[in-house]
Formats: C-alpha cells, structure tokens, sequence
C-alpha cells in the first residue's frame, strides 16, 4: 500500500501514516457496507421513519438516530467478508425475504414502509431491525449471529434483551427465558434479604467497612448525570454492589465496579421509563420492577465480572497485564509518541489503569457508553484482549497532540481528556481503528515490531 502522507521518513511515522490511509481507503471502499460483526464506517442518520421508533426508545436527551448511530450505514455484510477473511455467504435474500411476522419482539415494524424507503440510512436502518428482530423471534437464539449484528450497534429498546442473552443471564432458548429469569431474580432478593437487609451487628468489621466504601462511592457515580443523583438510585447501586462482593469475596468491592453497573441499570430501567434520562424518576416505579431491575443489573454485572476476575483481585494482576500489553501495541503502532512518553518519564499505568478498571466509563459521555458496551458485550470471552486494541486506538486519537506535550501537561490532558463534545462518529472512529488493528496483527504480535 503506498504512503499518501510521505512527510516524515521516520519508519515509525510511515507506518502510522499507513494506518491512517488504510483507513480512510477501507472507508472510501467500504462505504454504504459493513464488515460482519465490525463496523467501518459510519454517517449520522435520517430519523426513523417509523415514529415508534422514538416512542419507544430512550433518548438520554437525544434523538434514536443520534443515540443509536452505531446501526447506521449497515448495508449488506456480505461483498467484503472476503477482504477480511470471513468466508461469510451473503445474506441479502435472506433479509429482504424477511416477513412481517418476523417483527414481534417488542417492535411493530411496517414492511410496506421498510421496502418504500429510499436507500440510505433509513432503509438500512430498518433492514438492520429486522436482522434483529428475526434473531430474536427464534425459538432458540443463535448467539453468534446476534453477536455480529451487537458489535456494530443494537437498537436502544432491544438492548435490554439483547445484553441479557450475549451474557448468558438469559438463556437463548425463549421457552426457558421466563421461568429462569424468574427464577434468579427471586434468588437476588434471598440474597438481599440474607446479606444486606441485616443490621451491622451481624456483619464483620471487614463487611462494615465494605458497605462504608460503597455508600461513599455510590454518591460519587457518573456525577454529571442527575439521574444517579437520586437516592433510591444510589439505594439501588449500594444493594447491587454489597451483594455482588459478598457473593465474590476473592475481589470484594473494589472501587471502579461501581462504575461498571451504571449501564445495565440504564439499560435495564429504559423498558420502564421513557424520554431524557435526567427526568426519569425511579420513584415511578413499583418495588417489584425495582427489584427485578437490581436483580438483572446483578446478574449481568456477575456474568461480566466473571470473565475479568483476575482484574479486581488483590493488586488487580489482570489490569496490569492488560496496561503492559497496551504499551507494547501502542509502540508498535505508533513508535514517536511512544517514544516521546518513555522521554517525559510518563508510565501507562498512571493513566491507563482506570481506563481499563472503569472500561472507559470516566473518560467519555455517559450517553456513549451503552453503544461502547454494545461492542463489548458482543466480544464475549474476547473482551479484555480487545480492550487494549480500543484503548490503544483511543489513545492515539490525541497523538499529535501529545508530542507536543511535556510530561505535567500529558498527565493533566489524559486525565481530562477532550471528549465532553463526542458523538457517535468519534466513538465508531475509535472502533473502526481498533478492529483495523486487532485484524492485521492480533495474531502476528512482532507484525510491526522493527
């Protein structure tokens, strides 16, 4: 591939410069397609055509095609597989043979008007609702489909079913679904009951203390939305917390995991509550749908947890294994502002570790967060490997910027970085890049080392 921007005769730079051009070639090339299962490109959409669309889907104070922009562009998967190596057969019959029956899960779509949209990001928007909506309407869901069509994005009012099943918190089998979850949200409420609705004297000085931490932490997460500033929202967060670490007491609580609830409880609260997050109300709810909300923020933050256990154990090995691996890839990619940081004497850790102990939740908008976890989610057992492609590509978002900066002024703009005006562009951009890179040299890891 020939070097567009041939500036800079540094080896390093060249490949960087590479990069940039590879992607913006993959965009040109790919553009009105997706990559099964990874986005490339993305464009902000029309709105729905259909109104249910918005009535039916929080907003968190934007519009559905603003906050769901990650379901935008996503034309047929199928001409490009070969590029990437997926041998996929294009499903383009399949979708446009969809019948209207198949739209029944928690969606009326109108087939007449799915078909008379013009092309663009409306029709493709409803052709992706549908994929959905097919998968969902199986009698037993085929997760790793659904796990191609999440990575690029899920619709916000189906995210609540569709994170329940890629965790296995629901079972794909719809027949089961109902008497399962059930089933674990009572088991919640025994544990609630028998652990935290006792009084202090029948706990430990360790669980006092524990308990102390998480009512601190509680009030201090995601200030800058009002919602979580309610207190029967921290009420609930406190529950969920204390009663996960005492069902895991190799970790306990551990600060930052009070982040990692914020958005299944989102998630979970928008099949009850409509419009701008920061004007929903949890007291509108009755104790059972609160109940049954903690308990599914409960279970999925357990079945999350489980595959990163290693990240909230004593000195949190896991993370800083991850940090080291994210130093090494960002040297290969980017060599000069690798470099540059190694001069200033700036170590990964004392920033990226809470990137990887929150998941980015800290770092940018919370309403970008639901569609961050959409790819997260969708990566399975894969997830903290591929943190480090998306924090790496995160990362060198500012690298220019960064090379500029000596070492107090890199500290004080990596912990205030200048995402506050994020939209969804920016994000798939991120994703985009970190798929780019997992792709050429996940599986080649002295690919790029000189």
């Amino acid at each position: 591939m020939k070097n567009m921007n041939n500036h800079d005769n540094n080896n390093s730079s060249t490949l960087d410069s590479r990069f940039n051009q590879t992607l913006k070639n993959v965009q040109g090339l790919l553009k009105g397609r997706s990559i099964p299962g990874k986005v490339l490109l993305t464009r902000k959409n029309d709105p729905p055509e259909d109104p249910s669309l918005q009535e039916r889907s929080p907003s968190f104070g934007r519009s559905f095609s603003e906050n769901d922009a990650g379901t935008s562009d996503r034309m047929d998967m199928s001409k490009q597989a070969e590029t990437w190596g997926s041998g996929k057969k294009n499903d383009n019959a399949a979708t446009n043979k969809l019948k209207p029956s198949m739209s029944n899960i928690e969606f009326e779509s109108k087939p007449k008007d799915i078909h008379k949209s013009p092309i663009g990001a409306r029709a493709t928007d409803s052709a992706r609702i549908m994929k959905f909506t097919k998968e969902l309407s199986e009698t037993t869901v085929i997760l790793e489909r659904l796990r191609e069509l999440a990575w690029s994005g899920v619709p916000p009012y189906m995210r609540p079913n569709v994170w329940r099943l890629l965790l296995g918190y629901a079972p794909p089998n719809s027949d089961r679904r109902e008497g399962i979850l059930r089933r674990k949200r009572l088991e919640y409420l025994d544990c609630v009951a028998q652990f935290y609705d006792i009084p202090d004297t029948e706990r430990s000085d360790d669980e006092i203390n524990m308990l102390r931490q998480i009512s601190v932490d509680c009030p201090r997460t995601v200030p800058d939305v009002t919602f979580f500033q309610q207190e029967q929202v921290q009420k609930s967060l406190e529950r969920i917390l204390y009663t996960w670490a005492i069902r895991h007491p190799a970790s306990g609580y551990v600060q930052g995991i009070n982040d990692l609830a914020t958005p299944f409880l989102v998630v979970f609260l928008s099949e009850h509550l409509q419009g701008n997050i920061n004007k929903w109300s949890i007291t509108d709810l009755s104790q059972d749908k609160i109940s049954n909300i903690e308990a599914d923020c409960y279970g999925c933050l357990s079945k999350l947890l489980d595959g990163m256990q290693d990240h909230y154990t004593f000195a949190q090995p896991g993370i800083q294994r991850l940090v080291f691996k994210l130093k090494e890839l960002v040297r290969r990619i980017d060599e000069p502002v690798s470099r540059h940081m190694e001069e200033q004497g700036l170590e990964f850790l004392q920033f990226a570790f809470r990137w990887f102990n929150c998941l980015l939740i800290r770092e940018i908008p919370f309403h970008l967060v639901t569609r961050l976890w959409d790819t997260y989610l969708a990566e399975g057992d894969a997830l903290p490997d591929f943190l480090v492609y998306i924090y790496a590509s995160f990362l060198l978002t500012w690298s220019d910027k960064l090379q500029k900066l000596e070492f107090q002024e890199m500290v004080m703009f990596l912990q205030h970085l200048p995402t506050q005006n994020w939209t969804h562009q920016e994000l798939e951009m991120v994703l985009s890049r970190a798929y780019m890179w997992h792709s050429m040299f996940n599986s080649s890891p002295s690919h790029l080392a000189s």
